[in-house]
């Protein structure tokens, strides 16, 4: 199953910020996009 993710900058703390909108409280962060894309699976 595949589902979309949303990937944001973390310009104040540094690295990446990566959130499922169709699954509520699915979040997650990384400090590389592939670590954040990984992290979120």
């Amino acid at each position: 199953m595949k589902f979309e993710v949303v990937i944001r900058e973390d310009k104040e703390d540094g690295g990446y910020v990566v959130n499922c909108p169709a699954l509520p409280g699915c979040n997650s962060q990384g400090e590389t996009v592939e670590e954040a894309q990984t992290n979120i699976k």
